[in-house]
């Protein structure tokens, strides 16, 4: 590997974690406050466990970025991109309107919004590199989950 290669996959990787990051400064306060107020489903997990879950899922966001990002020459890469950082944005946006705003059913709308744009995202993705799309599916079946999580604390507390 290139080092310009692995200078792409760092930066990918922090660029991604820095979504987390500016996520979490939305999450982090409401967690024992608001949210532990909250009825929750018998299917929430603990609350220790959201936080590896993301940086895993954000570690491999960002190496799928990496896939894309080394072939910038394809003809379907800008596509890809821009539909990465839409994705990207509206995963922050999601933590903004869920723990920021306090509101499960803005979150709803805002994580229906992700889910879609995820599965844009890899769609596009797989027409530039099989792996970079591939990579993104543990994160579309996390985002199916947190769904469903999502809508039944908007149902449990509405």
């Amino acid at each position: 590997m290139k080092i310009n290669d692995i200078l792409k996959l760092v930066a990918s990787i922090i660029l991604c974690q820095l979504a987390g990051f500016f996520g979490s400064l939305f999450t982090t306060p409401a967690i024992p406050t608001w949210y532990a107020t909250l009825r929750k489903p018998f299917f929430t997990p603990p609350n220790w466990i959201f936080s590896p879950v993301w940086i895993g899922l954000y570690i491999l966001m960002g190496i799928s970025l990496f896939f894309i990002w080394r072939r910038a020459g394809h003809p379907k890469f800008k596509i890809a991109f821009i539909f990465f950082f839409v994705q990207l944005i509206l995963n922050i946006l999601w933590s903004v309107a869920f723990f920021g705003l306090k509101s499960p059913l803005l979150g709803l709308v805002g994580i229906v919004l992700l889910w879609i744009a995820i599965l844009l995202t890899i769609q596009n993705f797989l027409k530039v590199s099989k792996m970079a799309g591939l990579l993104l599916l543990p994160y579309l079946l996390w985002v199916s989950f947190a769904a469903l999580l999502n809508f039944s604390l908007w149902f449990l507390n509405r």
